[in-house]
């Protein structure tokens, strides 16, 4: 049987805190008006169904977390595809977020390795910019546990088009 997260950790992720966004109000205009709410990022769809929270973002550093209750594969584990996603999205926001307006990200490859698996509470995305070009961006994305321990490592490159 898989404990559930505990309730510190939960009521601080349904807290909903105050987010730290480096975005230019002109970008943070750009997305709403596609349907990105600025407080999720994520739209209503699948981050927002698996209860991604943006803490942090900018085109050099994304942070996210994501309950492990909900997102969890049979055995009681965290689902890779969950801390794929997770990845996914940090990634793609840093990539929205270095296109700027006019222009958006859509991720071309994405590398997952799983180290070790979380049974409860939050995980943490931290996406860092490795390259931010005219035409691509690339970002490391570092998954931890309620610990500090990696749980998972990953590295997304997104395409950058214009609108």
């Amino acid at each position: 049987m898989t404990e559930l997260p505990d309730a510190a950790s939960s009521a601080a992720h349904d807290s909903r805190a105050p987010l730290k966004l480096d975005v230019p109000q002109d970008v943070l205009d750009h997305f709403a008006k596609l349907g990105v709410e600025p407080s999720t990022f994520t739209g209503g769809t699948l981050g927002d169904k698996m209860d991604i929270r943006i803490v942090e973002a900018s085109a050099d550093r994304v942070v996210g977390t994501m309950p492990v209750e909900g997102n969890q594969q049979p055995y009681g584990l965290l689902h890779g595809g969950a801390s794929a996603a997770l990845a996914e999205t940090l990634g793609s926001i840093g990539a929205m977020v270095h296109a700027g307006p006019g222009r958006y990200a859509v991720g071309v490859d994405l590398n997952v390795t799983h180290h070790r698996s979380a049974t409860s509470g939050l995980v943490t995305g931290v996406a860092t910019a490795v390259f931010k070009g005219r035409t691509a961006a690339t970002y490391e994305i570092a998954i931890t546990d309620d610990t500090g321990r990696r749980i998972t490592s990953c590295r997304l490159t997104c395409a950058l088009r214009d609108l």
